[in-house]
């Protein structure tokens, strides 16, 4: 499965696509009120992708356990340093998932789920991430 993410930013405008396998979706995501970027930080996305990712693996897996789930809820925590650069630490996330199973049923999707979440297991290893170009356009 290949993934992308783009950003177009200018003073009052701002676009935010993900594409998955050539399926390219638009997020409304506004400017901030300068307009000088997003309105949404980076670590806030990155704590969505990490509660998106879970919520919809619970799905996936639940239906391989032929399990009904009514809802779920995620939410995820953690912190980022004051200085530029920083990483992200203590990060935590809470679930609740309401499903027509057996209490203990529904705590063996969630385990397994946090097992094999690919974001989650993304970011306990460790990712490179490379800038691989960059274009200067002087005006």
């Amino acid at each position: 499965m290949q993934i992308s993410a783009r950003v177009q930013n200018a003073p009052g405008h701002h676009e935010t696509f993900v594409t998955t396998n050539d399926h390219t979706r638009s997020i409304t995501i506004p400017p901030k009120s300068s307009g000088a970027g997003s309105s949404v930080n980076g670590g806030e996305l990155l704590f969505l992708a990490l509660a998106t990712c879970y919520c919809n693996d619970i799905y996936r897996e639940a239906a391989k356990r032929n399990i009904v789930v009514r809802s779920v809820q995620v939410e995820v925590q953690g912190e980022f340093g004051a200085a530029p650069g920083s990483r992200a630490e203590n990060v935590t996330y809470k679930a609740m998932v309401e499903a027509e199973a057996s209490e203990q049923a529904i705590l063996e999707l969630m385990n397994q789920t946090d097992a094999v979440a690919e974001i989650q297991n993304t970011l306990r290893q460790v990712t490179p991430v490379t800038l691989v170009g960059a274009t200067a356009r002087p005006v």
